[in-house]
């Protein structure tokens, strides 16, 4: 990778088990949690007697660090390869969260595989210590004190585990914060894992003794047993992982076996995931797609019901830790179309239940169903505060997210268990969805707005989606209905949104102003033909002359943007050169930013500072070009 990741991933687990490097090199700065706490996890090498760092801040040690002299990021894996004093030290974290397969995903498990070889053709001993500290299993240092434990494993690694006295589970929600029960376990397959205190934190440490001639690797097994995972409406889910019995122990044995298993698989997928890519849009856009694959699996948990039920629970990171937001969903959704719709619709299914539970009082779809980690109905706007809800965003939301896992999974589950409420919401469109009053969108962080342009193009999409779900369902008369309805909806948003020039408004009410108008992109994911097909040209075409350093605004009220959306802006285009602007400059936001967090996705096109929001798994929506280009989705409605 060329780009300069404003942040590394190194352990990429889920929300609670999700740790980065936050500088250019792995020895210049505290290895921290991906919301900047620090989580003290160190790496040290002594070479025949003389002591390096190459994890962990270097100058807080006191020890000279080896040299940084490359640093590789792929879907799945980041590589550092060090040099120092006649010995090359490669340290490549992996972790196995294959999109297509539920069960590699869910594994708490990740991996740190360190290699010394000799650069100057001499024989080398290293001696390589690891330590991990107490924070990445307590959060309230001083309340809770923290215990270690021998672990056994049937293979004869070394092990331990530790977590705090006090075992809350599930006792507390929130955004910025870490957990505080559960385990966390550190083995390794040579050399022996032991528990010591530094300062005023327990530690524990893998050391092995490695020959560049022989004996020259060593691998290592992060992994965290959060006992349940999940609070859903009173009831406790555990992970996926754990449906059949397994513990963690068991899963760490299975990592060991597995390695190279789990290794190949997520090579070819990196493999595959590269050459669509760069055909799609470049190197550029490729090295944008890998570096967030594993933060968008960080952001969600796969749990299970009683029941034996899936759900999919993402939370809205560094924003308000809200639990299974509607429209953080729906960015999200490209990338879980191409590679496992199941999962999908396990993201969108609590919003179902949660619906029809009768606990929701609105006729329109709700905004989330709580805090991360516990979900028992909506938080955002202080649960039922009307004037802070999203009542067209929401439900044009669900039912395009419904018509294209629907699509994309192939079969009808959905319209048949939630026939009742797909209606509903198309109704509600119906009444107000085509010129929509002073309300929030998904961006909320710019206030609300009355008569919004793209919210009313997401109306419209809602609405013939809701169509093509009728007619999949067999009720020809009501698809009729509604397609009809959302063409002339579409005749009139044409005539009510134009500029004189050609291009649209931000508002209906607003001439000379625009917006991008990224909804409208599923006239081209589904085949629709709501509007022409060259409709977009002319308005795509004067984005061109908003662009700024680090991308398109979202609109002209500020110079703010969201690199979804961008995305999906791009992919609206049919122009290729605009569509290599977009990708160039989100490239360079990243390449660039000070704000050295994992990818933030709304920020300045001016200054690429971060404005807000980091660790989203909305970045799925970078995916959304190669969503179109493979027709997944393809309704073929005419």
């Amino acid at each position: 990778m060329k780009m300069r990741a404003p942040a590394y991933p190194l352990i990429t687990v889920d929300p609670y088990f999700s740790v980065w490097s936050t500088s250019n090199k792995l020895y210049e700065s505290d290895i921290k949690t991906w919301d900047s706490r620090t989580c003290f996890l160190i790496g040290k090498a002594e070479i025949d007697g003389e002591c390096y760092v190459f994890m962990g801040s270097a100058k807080d040690m006191n020890m000279p660090p080896m040299n940084q002299v490359d640093v590789i990021t792929e879907s799945f894996s980041t590589k550092y390869i060090f040099e120092a004093a006649g010995v090359r030290l490669i340290a490549d974290f992996f972790t196995p969260a294959l999109p297509t397969n539920p069960d590699m995903l869910s594994r708490p498990a990740s991996y740190l595989k360190i290699t010394a070889q000799s650069s100057d053709s001499a024989a080398h001993k290293v001696k390589v210590s690891v330590l991990a500290s107490e924070d990445f299993c307590i959060e309230r240092k001083l309340q809770n004190c923290v215990l270690t434990e021998k672990v056994s494993l049937s293979n004869g690694f070394s092990a331990m585990k530790m977590g705090g006295t006090e075992q809350l589970v599930l006792g507390h929600s929130g955004d910025d914060r870490g957990i505080d029960w559960g385990y966390f376990y550190l083995a390794a397959d040579k050399g022996e894992v032991s528990s010591l205190q530094m300062a005023d934190r327990v530690f524990l440490s893998a050391q092995a003794l490695l020959d560049t001639d022989s004996e020259n690797e060593m691998l290592i097994v992060f992994a965290y047993d959060d006992v349940y995972s999940i609070k859903y409406f009173g009831e406790f889910l555990k992970a996926y992982w754990k449906r059949e019995g397994k513990t963690c122990e068991q899963i760490i044995e299975e990592a060991f076996q597995k390695y190279d298993e789990f290794k190949n698989q997520c090579d070819e997928f990196n493999k595959n995931l590269e050459k669509d890519a760069i055909s799609a849009g470049g190197e550029k856009y490729a090295e944008l797609l890998k570096l967030s694959l594993r933060q968008i699996m960080a952001a969600c948990k796969l749990v299970i019901k009683n029941d034996g039920e899936i759900l999919y629970i993402t939370k809205e990171c560094l924003s308000n830790g809200c639990a299974a937001t509607v429209d953080v969903s729906y960015p999200t959704l490209p990338f879980f179309l191409l590679y496992n719709p199941r999962l999908a619709a396990a993201m969108i299914k609590p919003v179902f239940e949660y619906s029809k539970s009768g606990k929701w009082p609105y006729e329109f779809a709700p905004h989330d169903l709580g805090t991360y980690p516990i979900l028992n109905g909506q938080v955002y706007g202080n649960g039922f505060k009307l004037e802070m809800q999203m009542p067209v965003e929401e439900c044009g939301n669900m039912l395009i997210m419904t018509a294209a896992v629907t699509k994309a999974i192939g079969n009808t589950e959905l319209c048949k268990e939630y026939g009742a409420l797909l209606e509903q919401w198309a109704k509600y469109l119906t009444k107000f969805g085509a010129d929509p009053e002073n309300q929030l969108c998904t961006d909320d962080f710019a206030g609300h707005l009355a008569h919004n342009c793209n919210l009313s193009l997401k109306s419209i999409f809602a609405l013939a989606s809701y169509s093509w779900l009728c007619d999949k369902a067999g009720d020809q008369s009501r698809a009729d209905y509604y397609l009809k309805l959302a063409k002339e909806t579409a005749a009139e948003w044409k005539e009510k949104a134009a500029n004189s020039d050609g291009t649209y408004r931000l508002t209906f009410d607003e001439p000379n102003t625009f917006s991008m108008k990224y909804n409208a992109v599923w006239d081209k994911i589904f085949e629709l033909n709501i509007f022409s097909k060259d409709m977009w040209d002319k308005e795509t075409e004067s984005y061109k002359a908003h662009m700024n350093p680090y991308g398109l605004p979202l609109d002209s009220r500020s110079d703010c943007t969201k690199s979804d959306w961008m995305l999906w802006t791009a992919t609206l285009s049919n122009d290729p050169d605009f569509f290599k602007k977009i990708i160039d400059a989100l490239w360079l936001n990243y390449n660039l930013s000070p704000s050295r967090v994992p990818m933030n996705d709304l920020f300045s096109t001016v200054t690429s500072m971060k404005i807000h929001f980091q660790h989203r798994s909305v970045q799925g929506g970078l995916f959304i070009r190669l969503l179109s280009d493979k027709k997944i989705c393809s309704l073929n409605k005419l």
